[in-house]
């Protein structure tokens, strides 16, 4: 807890550096790039695209909401996977990619993460703001618990930070946790009711519904589809949100804890 403290202290006291280099990583992926920033955008929105026709147009699913077109109950739950998917990835490998920082003895190595998740944080502030134009430009007028997407990205943001820690500290010495990560993100996209809604195994799989609602990332979908639909705050949720804070800080601690024991290796192996 001493550690836990010191260290959040330590991201107080040097928060403009930690914004400084989070800025020069966010224009740094797009260096010599043709097209730049427009590729931040091309990919998430051609998978939106491609959601919406196979689910609305082929399958021709109903949408769970009633009178909520499917590409809008769509939206607010893949929006903050596409943010916790690339910062879980970036995260991942942040201590490689910065290596030249982990060997310097003077750097504070715990703020690299907190670096990279703010990067990330910056792609994800131009969808959230996409994702509200798509809903004025359907006619859906502003409600009070839009406010709420920023309690559900903070939520998100503190998932990705402690799993980045365990990953990131165990990809310098095991380099095949990048493609663990990438996989275990592959199947927890479909894990998570982004796509589908989780009542379509009430009559024949009802089981599966409390085994959905394990995945923390249930939470924060689930989160931004009442902010932006329902208009239900986190609060009518009190179990699930009980349940997301306690899962969330355990796997916080384990992450600060691996990552503490390994850090004074990492400039050997980098």
């Amino acid at each position: 807890m001493d550690y836990l403290i010191s260290l959040m202290g330590e991201m107080v006291r040097k928060r403009r550096l930690i914004w400084d280099l989070a800025k020069a990583d966010f224009r740094k992926r797009f260096v010599g790039s043709y097209f730049g920033v427009a590729w931040m955008f091309i990919q998430p929105v051609v998978t939106i695209l491609i959601y919406f026709f196979i689910f609305q147009v082929g399958f021709k699913s109903v949408p769970p909401v009633p009178g909520v077109p499917y590409v809008l109950w769509l939206i607010p739950g893949i929006v903050p996977w596409f943010y916790y998917s690339e910062a879980l990835n970036c995260l991942t490998g942040c201590l490689q990619e910065y290596s030249y920082l982990v060997k310097k003895v003077v750097f504070q190595v715990e703020i690299l993460p907190v670096i990279k998740l703010i990067s990330c944080m910056i792609v994800h502030g131009f969808f959230v703001l996409i994702m509200l134009l798509v809903f004025l430009c359907y006619g859906r007028m502003p409600m009070v618990s839009w406010v709420q997407v920023i309690y559900y990205t903070f939520c998100a943001s503190v998932l990705a930070l402690g799993l980045g820690y365990l990953t990131a500290s165990v990809n310098v010495f095991f380099k095949d946790m990048a493609q663990i990560v990438s996989i275990c993100l592959q199947f927890g996209m479909w894990l998570t009711p982004i796509m589908y809604h989780e009542d379509m195994f009430a009559i024949r799989a009802p089981w599966v519904i409390p085994l959905l609602k394990l995945n923390p990332f249930y939470y924060i979908a689930a989160g931004y589809r009442d902010s932006m639909l329902t208009g239900n705050w986190f609060w009518e949720r009190p179990r699930l949100t009980v349940y997301y804070w306690v899962v969330t800080a355990a796997i916080g601690l384990v992450g600060l804890k691996i990552f503490k024991r390994l850090r004074p290796h990492f400039s050997d192996v980098l």
